[in-house]
């Protein structure tokens, strides 16, 4: 799938959780989404150095100390 593709159908997501369930309902579809990108991002890899191997949690939060 597209990466347009996936943003337009989060995106309606959102919209649908904000018009029938309210701001709090929209928030929360909000978290969860992102809870579940960044945890599916992890046990793929992406991001450092790849490979297909997950990585340490806390490098996504660290800042780069270069």
């Amino acid at each position: 799938m597209s990466r347009a593709f996936i943003g337009m159908t989060a995106g309606m997501a959102l919209a649908f959780a904000g018009y029938f369930g309210g701001f709090a309902a929209f928030l929360l579809v909000a978290a969860l989404g992102a809870i579940g990108g960044a945890v599916g991002a992890w046990l793929d890899g992406d991001g450092d150095g790849g490979g297909g191997q997950p990585r340490d949690p806390r490098a996504m939060f660290e800042r780069s100390r270069r």
